[in-house]
């Protein structure tokens, strides 16, 4: 199951204001954020839909899908069998406390 999907918008703001009102029939709404940097909303089960700003320091990609898992080990396994599969390592996985207390990605 996706965790979450962030995709960058040119004017944030913009773009929040937009799925605020798109996503009110659906009964999603936004959740968390940080002006001019990001904001996420709650789709339900769970799961969000966050943009992001491209500001002055593009962020580290253009779209990013989060897979939720059962644990530590399918992050870590997940990472090392994408990596032979030939893909960039941006990081190895280990605690995200900026994101939550108990987040491990």
């Amino acid at each position: 199951m996706i965790d979450h999907i962030t995709i960058e918008m040119c004017d944030l703001e913009q773009s929040k204001l937009f799925y605020e009102k798109a996503f009110a029939p659906l009964g999603y709404s936004l959740a968390f954020g940080k002006e001019g940097v990001f904001w996420a909303f709650d789709v339900g089960n769970g799961c969000l839909f966050e943009i992001q700003s491209t500001g002055e320091k593009p962020p580290l990609t253009h779209l990013h899908v989060a897979f939720r898992v059962k644990g530590k080990a399918e992050v870590d396994a997940f990472y090392r069998a994408a990596l032979e599969a030939g893909a960039a390592d941006n990081g190895a996985p280990g605690p995200r406390p900026d994101y939550a207390a108990n987040y491990y990605a």
